[in-house]
């Protein structure tokens, strides 16, 4: 069994920053890609940023310069630190990850169950 947890949303104004975080726990060997997604009320989930187990990263156009991915494989933790917040940044905040399970074959994509972020105007 895996579990993803996401902490760190909440309401914030323009220009403010938040920090998320996702820990992952349970029959874990390593894990491979994770990213951040989010999804706003009528709008399709849409990938944010993501980050290999070797650290390469890549973003939306709408975050890049803004938003920073990282992870701690220790941890089995990814981060995602989001300055200059805009109101269109405000949605349900999911994070993913392809996960190697400890004595299984192959991997598996787990997601967390998703963290409010608001930002106001």
């Amino acid at each position: 069994q895996v579990q993803l947890v996401e902490s760190g949303g909440g309401l914030v104004q323009a220009g403010g920053s938040l920090r998320l975080s996702c820990a992952a726990s349970g029959s874990i060997f390593s894990i491979n890609d994770m990213g951040w997604y989010r999804q706003a009320p009528g709008k399709q989930r849409e990938l944010v940023a993501a980050i290999t187990s070797s650290g390469s990263t890549n973003y939306a156009d709408s975050v890049k310069g803004r938003f920073t991915i990282s992870r701690s494989n220790a941890a089995n933790t990814v981060y995602l630190q989001m300055n200059s917040l805009k109101p269109e940044d405000t949605a349900v905040y999911y994070c993913n990850a392809d996960v190697v399970r400890a004595w299984q074959y192959g991997s598996g994509d787990y997601w967390g169950q998703g963290t409010q972020v608001t930002v106001s105007s």
